[in-house]
């Protein structure tokens, strides 16, 4: 893959690219406007999808960073977006150019104030994977294989300024309007900053380990604090295979099981005991081992879960609340999806569609046990956002509803349900993280 020998690191270079990807997104709609007088509309929107998808992302991959990381994070929300941009921004989570040797060597410097060769035996400049904030390099100390993560330049100062940037756009696709929208930013926001201190993605990995140790057939990296910094993270280097590439050929429905009830126990643990959740579950930071135990990887963003939240979202995970319309309308005000200021038809329209997807989603947890391999579970998830995605109901009334907190646990859920679906896990145990109390 080609290497990247520098970034653009000031508001002025950084708005240069994301200006001049947009002059690309236009003529992509002048194509388009072509393309209605000789194809179908679905194949002319197509092509625009595809050619807006392609642009926008190598605009992005080139930018690192935040606006990188927040295709990432959308390229997750498979029922919103149209699939050429899913499939384009889930690069994000594996396949970006990395920096070049002479610049790995120069960064690490910069952040360690040292040489590399200066602190491990050896040191492959040559990066073996690049995400969205920073990639990872091989090193040896001590007869021990390592894996250090440098974080890109410039990203944790440019994250303000690119989320201002990407604003207007998410503004538009998730329909928010209001001037108290700025709270769903700001949480972004403050996420992104966490992500970028490496210093407490240490201590939290460090922390998350321990608490989770106990869990069967769940595994992680050691991590190093003497070997780390703010922008740099050296730790073990895991062998094992991405979690999407292993369920993409395994067949072995037992060790899917096994995987999956691993997984599953390890959220639940976190989200019901803990309080506080690994909020970024792509397959990026999953790896199945040579003897079939998972591994957990990157704590960079974890959603701390407040109990005023905690109990209502919950609270409606259970059939008879859902089904108890005064206490249902009830806890929609807790969680702010209601609002004061909502019009009768507002209140209509949102009470119904919660309903809907609440009775839908929440499904796993109304039973002991769960197929997570089900089909057709998640083609009427999918159904459901499809339909609710093109609403011009939706589209005419204010967005901007849902306690902030929504968008990182919803994160978590989305991507927990999607990695279940891919190993394919059957009859896991819905509840069994109480028995690891």
């Amino acid at each position: 893959m080609k290497t990247i020998d520098n970034i653009p690191t000031s508001k002025i270079q950084r708005a240069t690219k994301l200006v001049s990807t947009g002059a690309k997104v236009g003529v992509n709609y002048l194509k388009y406007y072509g393309d209605k007088i000789v194809k179908t509309p679905e194949e002319a929107k197509e092509r625009l999808n595809k050619n807006n998808a392609s642009d926008i992302y190598d605009g992005l991959k080139q930018l690192k960073g935040s606006a990188l990381k927040v295709a990432q994070m959308l390229s997750m929300e498979k029922s919103i977006l149209p699939q050429a941009y899913v499939e384009k921004f889930s690069l994000a989570q594996f396949s970006v150019p990395p920096l070049s040797p002479p610049l790995v060597i120069k960064t690490f410097k910069k952040y360690f104030g040292k040489h590399p060769d200066e602190l491990f035996d050896t040191f492959n400049a040559t990066s073996v994977n690049a995400a969205s904030i920073g990639q990872v390099h091989i090193a040896t100390k001590n007869g021990k294989k390592l894996a250090v993560k440098i974080q890109y330049p410039g990203v944790a100062e440019s994250i303000a300024s690119d989320l201002a940037m990407v604003k207007p756009v998410a503004m538009s696709m998730f329909n928010i309007k209001g001037k108290d929208s700025d709270k769903y930013f700001k949480e972004v926001e403050y996420k992104l900053v966490e992500e970028t201190n490496y210093i407490l993605e240490v201590q939290q990995s460090k922390e998350i380990s321990k608490a989770c140790a106990h869990i069967n057939n769940l595994k992680f990296p050691e991590y190093y604090e003497d070997l780390s910094s703010e922008r740099i993270i050296t730790m073990d280097y895991m062998h094992g295979e991405h979690l999407s590439e292993f369920a993409a050929h395994n067949t072995d429905t037992e060790k899917a099981h096994k995987l999956g009830q691993a997984l599953w126990d390890f959220y639940m643990y976190q989200i019901h005991n803990l309080k506080k959740v690994h909020a970024d579950p792509h397959p990026g930071n999953f790896l199945i081992s040579e003897k079939g135990e998972l591994i957990a990887l990157d704590f960079g963003c974890m959603k701390s879960i407040p109990q005023e939240f905690y109990t209502p979202y919950f609270e409606l995970a259970r059939p008879e609340n859902i089904n108890n319309n005064a206490y249902f309308v009830e806890k929609l005000h807790e969680l702010e999806i209601l609002r004061d200021d909502d019009s009768e038809a507002e209140k209509t329209f949102f009470t119904s569609m919660f309903h809907e997807m609440l009775s839908l989603f929440t499904q796993p947890f109304h039973q002991e046990t769960f197929d997570f391999s089900d089909a057709t579970f998640f083609g009427k998830i999918a159904e459901l956002g499809e339909r609710y995605s093109k609403s011009t109901d939706l589209k005419k009334m204010n967005g901007n509803r849902g306690s902030k907190h929504f968008i990182y646990i919803n994160r978590t859920f989305f991507g927990l349900y999607n990695l279940m679906f891919d190993l394919k896990a059957e009859n896991i145990k819905i509840n069994n993280y109480l028995r690891l109390s």
